[in-house]
């Protein structure tokens, strides 16, 4: 896997998550992908990352993270900084966070490993 075609899959796993379209955002992990938030706690697996999405996209249906910049750091390894706003479905509350993430890519160009905290 190329340089470019590492960040293409990091904007692709993006613009999923801000479709909410789990059933194409699984497909891209790997079957023991690692996803570690200071908000979510560590999971590993992905149809227990896909349970996760799916009830975050329901509490925050209108949920999105916008991405300036994406960086390559190292074969295997893009991150990037975001500002994500969503609104809470039942009390209406209104979030707005800055944070930083970072995904990790095996050989076969799948997520293996996501890492998500606050800056």
């Amino acid at each position: 896997m190329t340089e470019s075609e590492q960040v293409e899959l990091a904007k692709a796993y993006v613009a999923l998550s801000n479709a909410h379209c789990v059933e194409f955002i699984l497909p891209i992990f790997t079957e023991t992908t690692n996803y570690h938030s200071t908000y979510a706690g560590e999971l590993q697996g992905k149809e227990v990352i896909g349970a996760m999405m799916a009830d975050y996209f329901l509490r925050f249906p209108d949920v999105y993270w916008n991405v300036p910049e994406y960086r390559y750091i190292k074969h295997g390894v893009v991150n990037f900084e975001f500002a994500l706003t969503a609104t809470e479905a039942q009390s209406g509350d209104r979030i707005e966070r800055i944070g930083f993430e970072q995904i990790e890519f095996s050989e076969a160009g799948k997520i293996q490993r996501i890492e998500v905290k606050p800056l």
